[in-house]
């Protein structure tokens, strides 16, 4: 195996193929590092293969330049990434997550763009204690990061929600069983007793082997006619195909991602293309040889090149789809018709299958905070307490309390009440389509603001929204402080990355339903300059639109900007 890696080569392996290869299956020297009593850090190395655990050393980067006049390492501190696969968490999931953000983390959680959650703040000498206790509330963070298959998603559909379970345990099934198989993190973190011997390494990581992946990868399945997972980012996209209220398969597409690099050409986001259809019992098998062909094919000398993406378009998508069969020893049957109408959230009270009800709330940035009089997280609490159902995160930041039942309905309507919990009905459609990453101050990669920034740049496009009658019209907004794409900039009907502190590239073009990229409108803008380009833009949208037409679609018909439905051309 670690034959077939190489010969994929174009050049020497990257460092981080270093790390992997003498880090013994993901262990490296972690255990000692986290015993190091001097430093609140660890070393580079180490901190790569954090990953792998599901975290990444960080510092606060708002207090890097008065630690350094101090003489004084940088604030040190990891996120933490539990994964759940779907999305889905019990209410004592919550309260326990709760809790440990309060006792190790900075007394906040966040909901990422994968359905998983994070937890900020958590210092070296506790990461131990906590990621004990979340594997004590059943949870674990394994492979939430690092190059090996992620969170899978999938869609909460609450108006599905018979189909959604379905599709829900396919989810679960595939982000369990292409988990990495070594002992690693159990033996770190969990204690687990080493067994004596040094197994072969097909026995250690049959699918993986001992590079694992060159770069992360991703899976999600959408129900249409909802896209909210945005399915053609993934590196294998499944697009549920039901007939007669019966999952009778998916539509299998490869190839999608968002991230790419400043300044460089040869990286790009880019879109899943649909190769074929399979019955639910293969996608475990269709995924492993997946996984296999950028095992074995991938580019390990260069990391920016190194995603399925481009795996996909450097061989061909008809020779991949030819390698995946030969590996398979079957055929993909011909695609199914599928339809999306949208890749956002519905929000507020749904009635789903079986009396069950479901209520989405708007999470803006999907922080999970007490900010002020808004006692977002004290409500959830409280709600966590008496909800006999679950709670699942959404693709888009947000966070549905689900099957709720109806003798219970009334209980939960009065907390969140009590609280002002809100499903953002009265903010602008804009708001509540809005998704920002991190960013600063807790993200090495930041270049600019992006969560702590968006909402007040809102504020401030909203005041041309009301001006010109679009309140209530939904238009896709997301926001990354790089360009690595955490927030999915580029199927946003409006997108800004990251360029530099209060500079940003706007990009104006993507598709409601999340199957077209946006494409560069403006380079390195700051907020006036923003707000002075979407003043005409608005304008013209409410004026010149067709009936029914999506802002990204009226760029295009207007010239503003062109389609773009294949990365290779985002740059053009």
């Amino acid at each position: 195996m670690v034959k077939t890696i190489l010969k994929a080569l174009d050049g020497p392996l990257s460092d981080v193929e270093r790390i992997k290869q003498e880090s013994n299956y993901l262990r490296g020297t972690i255990a000692e590092s986290m015993e190091e009593p001097i430093s609140s850090g660890i070393s580079d190395d180490d901190n790569r293969l954090m990953k792998f655990h599901g975290s990444y050393l960080q510092d606060d980067r708002d207090l890097r330049n008065e630690r350094q006049k101090q003489k004084l390492e940088p604030a040190y501190q990891f996120m933490i990434r539990v994964r759940r696969p779907g999305g889905v968490a019990t209410p004592d999931q919550w309260l326990v997550l709760d809790e440990l953000s309060e006792k190790y983390g900075n007394g906040t959680l966040k909901l990422s763009t994968r359905q998983a959650f994070q937890m900020h703040g958590v210092l070296k000498w506790n990461m131990k204690k906590t990621l004990q206790e979340i594997n004590g509330a059943l949870m674990d963070t394994i492979a939430a990061c690092g190059d090996v298959n992620r969170n899978v998603m999938c869609n909460p559909n609450p108006y599905q929600s018979k189909i959604h379970g379905e599709v829900y345990e396919w989810a679960k099934l595939l982000s369990d069983r292409l988990l990495p198989r070594t002992r690693a993190y159990h033996e770190i973190w969990l204690d687990e007793q080493k067994i004596a011997g040094t197994p072969d390494v097909e026995e250690i990581e049959p699918m993986y082997g001992p590079l694992y992946l060159p770069r992360k990868f991703k899976i999600g399945i959408a129900v249409p006619p909802s896209n909210d997972i945005d399915v053609f980012s993934q590196d294998i996209g499944l697009i549920a195909i039901v007939e007669n209220d019966k999952l009778i398969g998916f539509n299998v597409a490869l190839g999608g991602g968002m991230g790419m690099t400043h300044g460089d050409k040869k990286t790009y986001p880019q879109l899943a293309k649909v190769i074929g259809f399979c019955t639910p019992d293969q996608i475990y098998e269709l995924a492993e040889k997946v996984i296999t062909i950028q095992r074995d094919y991938g580019n390990r000398s260069n990391r920016s090149n190194a995603r399925f993406k481009y795996t996909v378009d450097r061989l061909g998508l008809q020779t991949v789809k030819k390698e995946l069969e030969d590996r398979l020893g079957w055929s993909l049957q011909g695609a199914k018709p599928f339809h999306f109408d949208h890749n956002g959230d519905r929000y507020g009270w749904v009635e789903g299958v079986e009396g069950s009800w479901h209520f989405t709330l708007f999470v803006e940035g999907g922080r999970i905070a007490d900010v002020g009089d808004y006692q977002l997280k004290t409500g959830l609490r409280e709600i966590a307490k008496i909800h006999t159902g679950d709670f699942r995160l959404t693709g888009n930041q947000n966070l549905v309390i689900a099957n709720v039942s109806s003798e219970q309905k009334n209980e939960i309507s009065k907390l969140i009440d009590q609280y002002g919990l809100t499903d953002g009905k009265h903010l602008s459609a804009l708001r509540r389509s809005s998704m920002a990453c991190v960013s600063l101050p807790t993200c090495g990669l930041a270049m600019a603001e992006a969560e702590r920034y968006l909402p007040a740049l809102l504020d401030k496009i909203e005041t041309i929204v009301d001006e010109n009658g679009l309140r209530d019209d939904e238009i896709t907004i997301r926001m990354t402080g790089c360009p690595n794409g955490c927030a999915r900039h580029a199927l946003g009907e409006i997108g800004f990355i990251g360029k530099s502190p209060g500079k940003y590239n706007m990009y104006l073009g993507a598709s409601f339903d999340g199957s077209r990229l946006s494409k560069m409108y403006r380079e390195n803008i700051g907020e006036e300059e923003i707000l002075k380009e979407l003043r005409v833009l608005l304008s013209r949208y409410a004026k010149e639109r067709e009936l029914g037409e999506h802002f990204g679609d009226f760029v295009i018909r207007a010239g503003v900007v062109k389609a773009t439905i294949d990365g290779t051309n985002f740059h053009e």
